[in-house]
């Protein structure tokens, strides 16, 4: 087995990653079920399809730990709670209301929440890479993991453009 540049075992570096992007999915769910509750009643269909995807992200982040189970990473709970308040302090910035939710609210937590699929793509990416050489990844999980996320990045692309239309009446550039 090939070490890799650093004196920190393959296995060990595999572990901090994973619990990056723990705290990251944490931070997504949040955000993810806020979008979810804001949403409702405002745009029933916007609304049900942003549950959806925050249901998706939930059992995303549940695949994400059972890899690490599987793996036997420790997680780093100080990671998934900093995440997890920088989430809610994140929930303070005005976007053109104060006391009230602004119409780019909408738009803002889309855009947020289609960066962190991006990412959790990525990492669905690099653990089937690794799952070359680390034979407790099954690398067919990583692969429906990977094609869901593809969905739902088509999906937020979706409602980006919906909520976009709505807020600043932009009708221009529809997602292929």
């Amino acid at each position: 087995m090939e070490t890799p540049p650093t004196s920190i075992s393959r296995r060990k570096l595999l572990s901090i990653y994973l619990n990056d992007h723990l705290a990251g999915a944490t931070g997504g769910v949040e955000l993810a079920a806020r979008a979810a509750r804001a949403n409702l009643g405002r745009t029933p269909g916007i609304s049900a399809r942003v549950r959806a995807l925050c249901e998706e992200i939930r059992a995303d982040r549940r695949s994400l730990r059972n890899i690490m189970a599987v793996l036997g990473t420790r997680t780093a709970h100080y990671k998934i709670l900093a995440a997890w308040l920088g989430e809610k302090a994140g929930r303070f910035k005005p976007n053109a209301g104060v006391f009230r939710r602004s119409p780019l609210s909408a738009l803002i937590e889309i855009e947020a929440l289609y960066l962190g699929v991006q990412g959790k793509a990525s990492c669905w990416r690099t653990l089937l890479a690794a799952a070359e050489q680390e034979p407790d990844l099954d690398a067919q999980r990583l692969r429906t993991l990977l094609e869901r996320a593809q969905q739902q990045l088509a999906e937020l692309q979706d409602l980006h453009h919906e909520i976009a239309a709505q807020v600043c009446g932009a009708r221009g550039h529809r997602p292929s």
